[in-house]
């Protein structure tokens, strides 16, 4: 594939159909190729789904009820701390669990 000098949307006709005959033929297979491992890397990377990084073992969505004045205050110290609301319920529990792991 050759570069061209300049962006198709700058181009005249005359120039867009020259830089882009090459598409107007019919795919050849013989002018395909195996992958490199890294355009192998690369391919798995771009179809990988989108999504929060893994902390620590990973994520367990689950359904909790919390009483909506409780909630209200969990939102304004998580905006305060700008923090989100998960990770301020996740620091909550930690030191829940600490604190009851040192009185036993």
């Amino acid at each position: 594939m050759k570069k061209h000098s300049k962006p198709y949307p700058l181009m005249n006709a005359k120039e867009l159909a020259a830089a882009t005959a090459q598409f107007d033929r019919e795919c050849v297979i013989d002018q395909s190729r195996e992958q490199t491992p890294e355009e192998r890397r690369q391919w798995r990377k771009a179809k990988q789904k989108r999504g929060r990084p893994k902390q620590g073992r990973g994520v367990q969505i689950i359904s909790v009820s919390i009483e909506k004045g409780l909630l209200k205050k969990t939102d304004r110290l998580a905006k305060k701390l700008r923090t989100q609301r998960t990770k301020l319920i996740a620091r909550g529990l930690e030191a829940v669990l600490s604190e009851e792991a040192a009185i036993k």
